[in-house]
């Protein structure tokens, strides 16, 4: 067999070797999956602009955020429970962020402790995911832990109040194993729920949406972290919420629709991102993440206003196929293609890609 050359020849590999309903798991979008589609269609869609003989002397993907100079525009994005497609599970995922230098997200559903993959003999850049907690001490705590263990910044996903409907998971027959677990949320309370009244909505009415976060808790959080903190909030996509975010202090945000896997029928991340970065313009910040899957759509993030992307599902594709070496080789892939559409498109650094890249 051929050895994979780019993010869909992982893919292909991991589908042959996961579970059926861990597949479904991993690939399943919200509903009839219209966005999760999106995301993977939109950016091929986009046409790039050819440009010759431009000087390429010192060219290099160099990109700084927040302060942080990172070597590429990479990020991994976070992602549950590794465990699930290979053995050394997020342990895998850090050691191939740390031999490619990319920024690892890690997910406060990871069933791997931040501090032991801190205290790898060559840890990675560690960021660390939130959800707000039924209890803002318990937000807070989860917080002070990560920044304790050493991560370099906080992500808030601000866009999942609630699970989608997934139904291809729900065919799969999905469960997670009892193997599995998300060791960052052991003994913190979880949402206090209560039967609905018959005839009433098993959402609306249960108590689950009463400690769903809005923007006092953004507010509280800011004013409870140590200043400098950088705080970032994962999950928008209406510029009248960038605004928001401005307005709260927030020092980076990330474009995403939860991979297609929560509201479907939204936009892609490659449509909602223009107006996002017109709404910042420039004073903070801004991350995409949703169907990135070759170089070419990093290229092209970057030219509507983006200073760098996040790959998911891609990383869990290679771990599935070969663990912390494949991992490491689809950044450097992705990272490689990048290279060769910049060097196409007369880009000699990050700083020259912009719209004009793009017909």
């Amino acid at each position: 067999m051929t050895p994979p050359l780019c993010a869909q020849d992982y893919a292909e590999l991991a589908r042959s070797r996961l579970d059926p309903a861990v597949w479904a798991w991993l690939e399943s979008g919200g509903a009839d999956e219209h966005t999760a589609q999106a995301n993977l269609a939109a950016w091929p869609a986009l046409r790039l602009r050819s440009r010759v003989l431009r000087p390429m002397a010192g060219a290099h993907t160099r990109v700084t955020l927040g302060g942080q100079t990172l070597a590429h525009p990479i990020l991994i994005a976070p992602t549950a429970w590794h465990g699930l497609v290979h053995a050394d599970a997020e342990t895998a995922t850090a050691l191939a962020a740390a031999a490619t230098r990319t920024p690892y997200v890690l997910s406060v559903q990871s069933g791997t402790p931040i501090e032991a993959l801190a205290a790898l003999p060559e840890p990675p850049l560690l960021w660390f995911q939130l959800y707000a907690q039924a209890r803002r001490e318990d937000t807070l705590a989860l917080a002070t832990r990560a920044l304790r263990a050493g991560a370099r910044a906080l992500v808030l996903t601000v866009d999942a109040p609630v699970n989608g409907v997934r139904n291809a998971e729900q065919r799969s027959g999905f469960r997670v194993p009892d193997t599995i677990r998300s060791v960052h949320l052991d003994g913190l309370s979880p949402p206090a729920a209560r039967p609905a009244p018959p005839g009433g909505s098993p959402l609306f009415d249960s108590g689950l949406l009463d400690a769903a976060p809005d923007w006092d808790d953004v507010a509280w959080l800011r004013d409870q972290l140590p200043a400098g903190t950088p705080l970032w909030l994962k999950g928008i996509l209406d510029p009248k919420d960038a605004h928001l975010a401005l307005a709260h202090g927030i020092d980076g945000l990330i474009v995403s629709n939860h991979g297609g896997r929560c509201l479907d029928t939204l936009p892609s991340t490659c449509e909602a991102l223009p107006a996002v970065a017109q709404a910042v313009a420039g004073r903070i910040p801004l991350l995409v993440d949703g169907g990135i899957r070759r170089g070419t759509d990093i290229l092209k993030a970057l030219a509507l206003g983006a200073q760098g992307v996040l790959i998911g599902r891609p990383v869990l594709h290679a771990l599935a196929a070969g663990g912390a070496p494949a991992l490491a080789h689809l950044i450097q892939v992705l990272r490689g293609e990048l290279e060769v559409a910049m060097a196409l498109t007369g880009c000699r650094t990050l700083a020259d890609v912009d719209a004009r890249v793009l017909y």
